[in-house]
């Protein structure tokens, strides 16, 4: 390379081994970031991130990215780590700690009912599906608070209604289902394969996540479970359409 030629590469900031200089990430940027995430106590994409800033300071979103990939590598040896879920990302206490930071809490955090986790599990892996086909493969009828507290809970949701006669209702989960569970797609869910037994589910899935105090949509959940694996589908249909 002549001295022209190298003189030109120097002035528009290139070099020989590197078509362009890497942009350093302004400590700033990083710490507004983290602070962000600390703050909003939900996930946060790279949109809502850049709204953070006006438009005359507002980053690049690859600058972004660039600062998240930073910040996740700075909490490789923390108590918290940087995680990716379907609506963004946020920080979280790290899941080998949970053992550990659950005696935060001086109630024990209680289990879902297993006709609970059966719902939720073929709704997760046969959706969209109605529910009478969940209580087809059950053999008992779910239970209306089941449905109900699936709902509230924004686990699942209507995606649509099945073409046949009656038109019922297709269900399917949300993506506050997938960012409870850890997931950022459904391709993250263990395989049925992994799933010897429905109790594995619920650690496979993170389940015992740490809540204060009772719960009253868990408590209803519980009581309705109970009814629900005692009857056939007949019976708790018609001691629900009574209810209503």
């Amino acid at each position: 390379m002549n001295q022209a030629s190298s003189a030109e590469t120097e002035q528009h900031g290139v070099s020989e081994n590197n078509t362009q200089a890497a942009v350093p990430v302004p400590e700033k940027l990083l710490q507004i970031i983290e602070a962000a995430m600390l703050a909003a106590g939900q996930p946060l994409t790279i949109q809502q991130l850049a709204n953070l800033f006006t438009e005359q300071e507002r980053p690049a979103n690859s600058l972004i990215k660039e600062s998240l990939a930073l910040l996740d590598e700075n909490c490789s040896k923390r108590g918290i780590e940087l995680k990716q879920v379907a609506s963004g990302y946020r920080l979280q206490v790290r899941e080998e700690l949970q053992p550990w930071i659950s005696r935060l809490w001086n109630e024990r955090p209680k289990r879902y009912s297993r006709a609970l986790l059966e719902t939720l599990a073929l709704v997760a892996y046969r959706q969209p599906v109605t529910r009478a086909e969940i209580e087809d493969v059950r053999g008992v009828s779910v239970s209306t608070s089941i449905i109900r507290t699936l709902l509230e809970r924004d686990w699942i949701r209507e995606v649509g209604h099945r073409d046949v006669p009656g038109r019922p209702v297709l269900f399917g989960t949300t993506k506050v289902f997938l960012d409870y569970f850890n997931l950022k797609s459904l391709d993250q869910l263990p395989t049925l394969a992994e799933i010897q037994d429905l109790e594995t589910f619920e650690p496979e899935l993170a389940l015992d996540h740490p809540k204060t105090g009772d719960d009253p949509l868990i408590a209803a959940n519980e009581s309705a479970a109970t009814d629900d694996e005692d009857h056939p589908p007949d019976a708790i249909d018609t001691a629900d359409n009574e209810a209503e």
